[in-house]
């Protein structure tokens, strides 16, 4: 396979304008005066730095960044890039500037569902402020991507678009599933993505029935089913895909259940639009797998927002009554797995729209490549 010849990629720029003043009103709303954002991808968010190390104090009035010597260089040069108006403090103890930054009578809120257990009980002993825990704030307000944050998603996702289309005649017996991984990989880098967006996936036969199965030794044989589940990662933001391949001629179970998801996602696609309840989407694809006796062989989620993570706000799932927002960015993956056999799926990220959504992978389901 010759490599793809691809021009250096060409996006604009990131800005986080704004973004500290939509996270100050939702902190407002816990009653607390600041938030102590823990979480990295939060932090890069909000201010435009990505190290692996740092805490942002956002109050009513100013926002800290706080991180250690390794960054010192790197964090303004970043926060000078991204327009943040974030002051820096270089320090080994992140604990200790907190605290004397605080006004003792302040109520701070922390991200419950991202600070660790650890630092919150060293919080807990330091500060005389009360302590609030709130959940989501954050990632409510990155699930809804602006123009540049589409751009490098949709890259991402015409990367892998590209790759596929470069790496299909090798889909033959012989070749094993570490091979394929490994070459779907070092397409996406060649195309200029700066990775894959998280592990490839690509589980053949009996392998295809593990919704996160490894790449193995495992050689591809003819009737195998075919499941490749990949993204690649652009300036942070990730892509996500999966497409299943038949192998030779499949047999009449194979060709049943694949039909059967691909109708499945269209309904999960045709149900998304801004306003609709997350867990309609869900059942759009469950209900039509469930009435042709499969119901228990579809054993995840239907899908997920993406981003900075691969995993994000907000959730389609079927208990989730939370609501569809034009800007969203979100993955419809169903799927049916069935153990000594092998299993299907079929994913795109798409768009939401105000009345429906705009797909953002757009390499063909297998029937179109035949």
């Amino acid at each position: 396979m010759r490599p793809l010849e691809t021009p250096p990629l060409e996006l604009p720029p990131l800005s986080v304008e704004g973004r500290i003043e939509r996270v100050r009103a939702v902190t407002e709303k816990y009653g607390a005066d600041s938030l102590l954002v823990t979480d990295l991808t939060n932090i890069r968010w909000c201010s435009g730095f990505c190290g692996s190390a740092g805490v942002l104090l956002i109050s009513k009035d100013s926002t800290l960044l706080v991180t250690d010597h390794r960054y010192r260089d790197q964090v303004e040069d970043q926060l000078k890039a991204a327009g943040s108006e974030a002051q820096v403090c270089i320090t080994s103890d992140w604990l200790e500037t907190v605290a004397e930054t605080l006004n003792d009578s302040a109520v701070l809120a922390l991200e419950a569902d991202r600070i660790t257990w650890g630092d919150q009980r060293r919080l807990c002993d330091a500060l005389k402020a009360e302590l609030v825990p709130t959940v989501g704030v954050i990632g409510e307000l990155r699930s809804v991507k602006d123009q540049a944050e589409l751009v490098r998603i949709e890259t991402a996702a015409n990367i892998v678009d590209a790759v596929l289309s470069e790496c299909r005649s090798q889909f033959v017996p012989g070749t094993s599933e570490r091979q394929l991984a490994r070459m779907l990989e070092d397409g996406m880098r060649a195309a200029g993505a700066d990775g894959p967006a998280y592990e490839t996936i690509v589980a053949a036969g009996a392998n295809a029935a593990l919704p996160h199965g490894k790449a193995s030794d495992r050689c591809l044989a003819s009737g195998d089913l075919l499941v490749i589940d990949a993204g690649a990662l652009v300036d942070g933001y990730r892509s996500d895909m999966t497409r299943t391949f038949f192998i030779g001629t499949p047999d009449d179970q194979a060709v049943a259940i694949y039909e059967l998801v691909t109708r499945a996602q269209e309904a999960g696609l045709a149900a998304i639009a801004a306003g609709v309840e997350t867990g309609q989407i869900d059942k759009a694809c469950r209900d039509l797998i469930t009435k042709e006796g499969y119901g228990e062989a579809f054993t995840h989620s239907t899908g997920h927002g993406i981003g900075l993570d691969i995993h994000e706000l907000p959730a389609l799932r079927r208990d989730n009554t939370a609501t569809l927002s034009v800007g969203q960015v979100v993955t419809v993956e169903p799927g049916i797995y069935l153990s000594g056999y092998g299993g299907v799926r079929v994913e795109d990220t798409v768009l939401v729209t105000q009345d429906g959504c705009r797909p953002l992978t757009k390499y063909p389901k297998e029937s179109e490549c035949q």
